[in-house]
């Protein structure tokens, strides 16, 4: 019953996604204008700076450890628990999951893969880029530290730049990234800003972190979704594709290719909302049940009904249209002594009061 409850909501989904798109007229596609050209050059700038101060053992570095040493962490204890749940906004985990949700009801209110596929495409990117970095540096955090004064590079730690902060922009930023209005896009450009600095703040706080860790993360997170724009034929490609390779699958199931208990399981998946129902197979039909003769049957047996053959479908009747046992309808088995009573010409019963 579970069962199918899901598939019939499944239906309904894919159903709305099978429509034409339906954007509003004011939903355009970010392009790279020249003055996000001029940010995503003056962000790239500004990480290439963090990263050479840190590889220099700069005023940067010795700024990180002055932090360290005054223990944030220490200062204001009261705050230490809700900052524990404050920095889980930076986690790619929950964060990812919560934003998938709501673009997810995107998506099937727009009848469209792009706000889905464009989440996937900018964590993708961030894995990449930040991960790279991260285990070609593997510098240590303030808790690892071994030198005083060091900066701690190639050491095997992988906190350089703060994965926390660079996913914190990202996965919130993308929600202004993929806004329908421009005060919506503003209004959620602050509050991504305002969560992204809080949870790199936190890391600081709590010594999870470096100062420059956080610098060179927001900096990660920024030009991801700065260079977006750039992204968007692959993503129109990416939502083509799915598309393509539903239909393909349609016409598989149509033609009989695919078996019949995965192509039961994917016709909520390939149906449109009552537009396209899965067609079966043509093939030999099988015979119907036809009883042998009375006069072919043994003396002394019923007569026999050939039915078909088990692994032929068979159509489903109703009781009264089921064809009858015997040639007379009786299913009762045929007397011996009747019908030999009847061959002499006499009844079988006797005759009452003789």
């Amino acid at each position: 019953m579970r069962t199918e409850h899901f598939l019939t909501r499944l239906d309904r989904a894919f159903a709305r996604l099978d429509r034409e798109p339906e954007r509003p007229a004011h939903l355009q596609t970010p392009r790279m204008s020249r003055h996000r050209v001029v940010l995503l050059g003056s962000t790239l700038a500004f990480y290439l700076a963090i990263v050479v101060a840190v590889l220099t053992t700069s005023w940067l570095v010795r700024l990180d450890w002055q932090i360290m040493f005054f223990r944030p962490y220490e200062q204001w204890p009261q705050l230490h628990a809700f900052l524990d749940y404050l920095v889980v906004l930076g986690q790619r985990g929950p964060t990812a999951v919560m934003v998938a949700a709501w673009l997810g009801w995107r998506s099937w209110r727009q009848h469209t893969l792009r706000p889905l596929i464009t989440l996937g495409v900018s964590l993708l990117l961030l894995n990449i880029t930040v991960g790279a970095v991260k285990l070609g540096l593997g510098r240590l955090g303030p808790h690892y530290a071994r030198e005083i004064g060091s900066a701690e590079l190639f050491a095997g730690g992988d906190i350089f730049p703060s994965g926390h902060t660079a996913n914190a922009v990202v996965t919130w930023g993308i929600l202004a990234y993929l806004a329908s209005t421009t005060v919506t896009r503003r209004v959620l450009s602050v509050v991504s800003a305002v969560v992204s600095l809080s949870v790199g703040a936190t890391t600081v706080y709590l010594g999870t972190h470096w100062v420059s860790d956080v610098l060179l993360g927001w900096s990660a997170g920024l030009l991801i979704l700065l260079a977006l724009p750039w992204f968007e034929p692959l993503i129109a490609r990416i939502e083509a594709y799915v598309f393509e390779v539903r239909e393909r699958m349609r016409r598989r199931v149509e033609a009989g290719l695919v078996p019949e208990p995965v192509a039961v399981a994917l016709t909520p998946l390939l149906s449109a909302g009552g537009k396209w129902q899965r067609r079966r197979p043509v093939g030999p039909v099988a015979p119907a049940a036809q009883p042998v003769p009375a006069a072919t049957a043994g003396a002394g047996h019923s007569p026999v009904t050939v039915r078909p053959a088990a692994h032929l479908p068979r159509p489903h009747v109703i009781r009264s249209e089921r064809t009858p046992v015997t040639p007379a309808g009786s299913r009762r088995p045929a007397h011996t002594e009747r019908a030999a009573a009847a061959a002499r010409g006499t009844s079988a019963r006797p005759v009452a009061g003789g």
